[in-house]
């Protein structure tokens, strides 16, 4: 009887590299201000009406890196708004998730399975997941601030 093996996962590192340069302007484009801004609300209009936003904290400012806090804020008493972490590196002009469910410093391969139940792509999934988030709110969201355009 002959076992078909799934091939073993190898990283797309110039697909990581993509979709982390978009992400950094992405998030550039969200909160231009990010110098000297240190929060930033959006309100996103949901499907099914309820009031939801995305609240961009900075939570550490470098030369040439930016840490960021991204919430998803949505009332429900049952489940925690999911959260995670995001360095901006601006000499490289790209942005990585480097936390998120209470986990840091994804490897870019995980065996599989495993008993964090990870996906072999896990690092891949999750800037995936904040460019998803980030246009979406790119296109549904405005800013809970007034916006003040400085001449």
């Amino acid at each position: 009887m002959t076992v078909l093996r799934k091939p073993r996962y190898k990283v797309d590192l110039v697909g990581l590299q993509a979709v982390c340069e978009a992400n950094y302007w992405r998030l550039l484009r969200l909160m231009p201000d990010m110098a000297e801004e240190d929060y930033l609300q959006l309100l996103v209009e949901a499907e099914d009406g309820q009031p939801q936003s995305l609240c961009l904290h900075v939570l550490e400012r470098c030369r040439y890196t930016t840490t960021l806090r991204l919430t998803h804020q949505r009332d429900h008493d049952w489940l925690t708004p999911p959260s995670m972490e995001v360095r901006l590196y601006h000499d490289a002009g790209m942005a990585e998730v480097v936390a998120a469910y209470n986990r840091r410093r994804f490897r870019g391969v995980y065996p599989y399975p495993n008993e964090q139940m990870l996906q072999p792509d896990e690092k891949y999934q999750l800037n995936q997941f904040l460019g998803e988030w980030l246009g979406y709110c790119q296109h549904y969201g405005r800013s809970a601030q007034p916006v003040i355009i400085h001449r």
